[in-house]
């Protein structure tokens, strides 16, 4: 297991209810060092990455879940991309003329909106909306899992610009505890310890202390946990097809208003990718090519 970048599962033994751990370190370091971010919005977009990596842990799909936070005001953009391969990336979007330090959610993103996009590999994409109301992204979150109608679900999120960490506990289908007052008594037991938790105490202790903490006269099992890294899945092949997909008139318009080169950035890690008019001809001579070779039988 990676020392600083991974999720952790357990699960409580005696009753209906799971969790699960995220510390993301180098990932996150990763990201900033793209970017300079003013804190609070570095403070959200590590927060956003780890919820990321909580939630991809509860979809059973191979391809992609993408969190997209949208507002009018000083941050319009925060988005994470985590791969079922426990991949990620992100990504925020400011105007730092309007950030001031200490600023909350809803200073910087009054009346936004949160997009939350199951992307995967085979079968249908799914999108969900929530509006951003909360105090924060974790109650942002939670109003999401109320709002789906999905099991109850509780999230905590802090990041502090070199360690983001959250905790998530969600309540099962019934099966320990079948008597619903029980169930129910015993679900606000759970979440109204984990709200004793400071953000000192989770993003400064491991996982094992934190349980222990909260959790010390309950039976827990925690089980192994699963890696996490920072990974960009650009490369100088994606940006040639979107190159061929504007067509070869486009390209070489383009060509002559950028002096010859064109270059593609990568918003999430600042790749880039340059084409010259050799390139071009290039891409465009091996494109025709594979189109006349599968027209050929």
């Amino acid at each position: 297991m990676a020392d600083f970048d991974f999720t952790q599962r357990f699960i409580f033994e005696n009753t209906d209810v799971r969790g699960e751990l995220a510390s993301l370190e180098e990932s996150y370091a990763h990201v900033l060092a793209k970017h300079t971010y003013p804190e609070p919005v570095a403070a959200l977009l590590g927060e956003l990455m780890t919820a990321a990596a909580l939630l991809v842990n509860t979809l059973k799909f191979d391809g992609l879940l993408v969190l997209q936070a949208r507002s009018a005001g000083a941050v319009p953009l925060l988005m994470v991309e985590c791969s079922s391969a426990r991949e990620l990336r992100a990504i925020a979007r400011y105007d730092a003329a309007q950030i001031s330090s200490g600023a909350s959610l809803q200073d910087l993103m009054p009346e936004g909106v949160l997009a939350l996009t199951v992307d995967p590999a085979v079968g249908q994409r799914y999108q969900g909306l929530v509006a951003l109301d909360g105090a924060n992204l974790a109650e942002c979150f939670t109003n999401y899992f109320i709002n789906s109608a999905q099991l109850p679900t509780r999230f905590w999120l802090y990041a502090d610009g070199q360690r983001a960490r959250g905790l998530l506990l969600q309540q099962l289908p019934a099966d320990r505890l079948p008597d619903p007052e029980e169930r129910e008594a015993s679900w606000q037991h759970v979440i109204a310890l984990a709200a004793t938790l400071s953000a000192e105490e989770l993003l400064g202790l491991d996982n094992e202390t934190i349980l222990h903490r909260l959790y010390h006269e309950e039976e827990l099992r925690l089980f192994a946990g699963t890696d996490l890294q920072f990974k960009c899945n650009c490369t100088r092949e994606r940006s040639e097809q979107a190159l061929i997909s504007l067509g070869l008139a486009d390209v070489q318009l383009l060509l002559e208003e950028k002096a010859g080169t064109i270059e593609i950035d990568c918003q999430f890690c600042n790749e880039r990718y340059l084409f010259n008019e050799s390139d071009v001809k290039q891409m465009f001579a091996e494109q025709d090519a594979g189109d006349a070779s599968s027209t050929v039988h």
